[in-house]
């Protein structure tokens, strides 16, 4: 058997059904068989504060393993205020710090898609430029084409659920691309 690439999905909103932990799920099910999939739950993770940070606090250690074991990462990002979410801010800082003073960042060379959805017109695409921004400068091999940016999330709901239609053969398309990205 063939080994499947280990993707973590970081959702950049920490509520339990935000639209963009439900686009994370679709994209798992696009994905299927084809990579296991697991979306990072970090709501435990403390403010970065250089004075905690070695040795790092029990729940960044615990993140940093599982992005560590990841092949690769694929962000999920809502926007705020044209940037992205503060709690993914404070995830990437942490990430981006050595666990010890003789090792790289976890995030050094890692694999990464950029995907998003919104209720507005302008999707994700001034928060995804900003976290592609901060992610280039952490050494993080990003896959620049294509991503996502989804606008008008109402469009694509069911009964209060994320249910893509229009988008669907884009988050497919996505998926297809990143697999190639992480077996390059």
């Amino acid at each position: 058997m063939q080994n499947v690439p280990r993707i973590l999905a970081v959702v950049g909103s920490l509520r339990e059904q935000s639209l963009n932990r439900q686009l994370a799920v679709l994209a798992g099910q696009a994905l299927g068989s084809r990579a296991v999939f697991e979306v990072l739950d970090y709501r435990d993770i403390p403010l970065f504060d250089q004075d905690e940070e070695l040795p790092a606090p029990a729940a960044v250690a615990r993140v940093r393993r599982q992005v560590l074991e990841a092949d690769a990462l694929w962000f999920f990002s809502p926007e705020y205020n044209h940037f992205f979410p503060g709690v993914l801010k404070n995830l990437v800082d942490w990430l981006s710090r050595s666990p010890a003073p003789d090792e790289p960042p976890v995030l050094a060379g890692k694999p990464a898609a950029l995907s998003g959805i919104s209720p507005g017109q302008g999707a994700t695409l001034q928060a995804q430029d900003h976290l592609v921004t901060l992610l280039s400068f952490l050494d993080v091999r990003l896959m620049n084409v294509p991503r996502l940016a989804i606008p008008h999330a109402a469009d694509q709901m069911t009964d209060g659920k994320l249910v893509l239609q229009d988008s669907a053969p884009y988050l497919q398309r996505q998926a297809d691309a990143f697999l190639a990205f992480i077996a390059r």
